[in-house]
């Protein structure tokens, strides 16, 4: 690999964050705002089912004979046909305000049932897949501004890829360096413009991202706290990515699920409190890589499935309703006689946001998903 592919490639560290360009996207000019997107992924396989509960399905009962009654009593409402794990309590908030749409039986065409497979499907959008390329990495291509954006992980994931916009910030769990090397290294970099420009702007991350404490913590309230410090201001990203796992709940789901949904609560609460009046053009999308099991198995769990739910939130959205197509869980219609039928895409619904948000075409939209156009429902408002 030639030297500068490496530095371009590098994944930065809580000190060497690469930065690179100024931003002032031009879509956001007649307005004066940046109109920025938090893209979230659930590593794992989020339970759609114990989450967004479909509560006037008759077979769901059924079907979940331990798992049901163990969130009956305490779910949040939506609708006459939906409720909301009583853990989210922050996202019901945000529904109340209309700036969360929850979106049930959504998957992302991935056939089959491998975790790592999955997320690598649903980040990279292609029919066919390609790991040096991802749907949001050729959305902020089709920019064409200087629209910058931010991975909260320790190198560039797939969803970003194919885009020198990008750049990663990670918490170091090594002790902070001492300032006189800091000194020695921009020594050193005199006489090398892209070392020496990327030295200074990771230092400059690292100031804005806060107290070090909180940044080697690396959990998820944690990092959605840095990531919205580092959107915000005059030097803020455009758009980041973050990421959870440990949601894949063959066993222990009550316990397991609440734990985790809490996690994500807390986390989005963190970021919106960061962004302050930014949040009013944020959006923020949450999704995994494919559902579980309508049926409950025999260790108080769910398996590998297939349709799921994903979440739009954010001041920018137009929230208040549950949006997708509901299939129904009685055996005829449960795909492949035991998984939830997804009847949205979840492409077509990124597309949406891209569309409405980013101001992206419909040409610009088949470029970043081939075998998906974006849905004509309003999400944003």
């Amino acid at each position: 690999m030639k030297r500068r592919q490496f530095i371009k490639t590098l994944g930065a560290s809580a000190s060497l964050v690469l930065l690179q360009t100024p931003s002032l996207a031009a879509v956001n000019k007649l307005t004066g705002k940046s109109k920025k997107i938090v893209w979230v992924v659930l590593r794992g396989a989020m339970d759609s089912l114990h989450t967004v509960v479909p509560i006037s399905d008759k077979n769901y009962q059924g079907l979940r004979p331990k798992l049901a009654p163990s969130i009956a009593n305490d779910l949040l409402p939506l609708t006459t046909d939906f409720s909301l794990h009583p853990a989210l309590k922050h996202m019901h908030g945000l529904y109340q305000k209309k700036q969360l749409l929850p979106i049930v039986a959504v998957g992302s065409g991935y056939p089959r049932r491998s975790h790592f497979d999955g997320q690598d499907y649903l980040e990279s959008g292609l029919p066919s897949m390609d790991h040096d390329t991802g749907w949001l990495g050729r959305a902020l291509n089709e920019m064409n501004t200087d629209t910058k954006a931010l991975a909260v992980a320790n190198s560039i994931p797939i969803s970003m890829r194919s885009s020198d916009k990008v750049s990663t910030w990670y918490p170091s769990r090594l002790k902070d360096a001492d300032d006189n090397i800091y000194e020695a290294l921009m020594n050193l970099y005199q006489n090398d413009e892209m070392l020496l420009s990327r030295l200074e702007e990771g230092l400059n991350t690292q100031k804005m991202a806060g107290d070090s404490k909180i940044k080697r913590k690396g959990k998820f309230i944690d990092l959605a706290k840095s990531c919205g410090k580092l959107m915000t201001g005059n030097n803020g990203v455009d758009c980041a990515m973050l990421e959870i796992g440990g949601w894949d709940t063959h066993n222990s789901q009550t316990f397991r699920l609440d734990r985790q949904l809490k996690e994500l609560d807390s986390g989005i609460a963190a970021l919106q409190t960061e962004l302050g009046d930014n949040w009013q053009d944020t959006v923020v999308m949450i999704a995994t890589e494919f559902g579980r099991t309508a049926k409950e198995n025999g260790t108080g769990g769910t398996d590998h499935g297939t349709g799921s739910a994903m979440f739009i939130a954010g001041g920018a959205v137009q929230g208040g309703k549950v949006l997708g197509n509901w299939p129904g869980l009685a055996q005829s219609q449960l795909f492949n006689g035991r998984d939830l039928m997804p009847t949205t895409n979840t492409f077509s619904w990124v597309g949406a946001v891209l569309q409405q948000h980013w101001n992206l075409d419909s040409n610009k939209i088949t470029k970043i998903f081939p075998n998906n156009s974006a849905y004509a429902t309003k999400v944003i408002s």
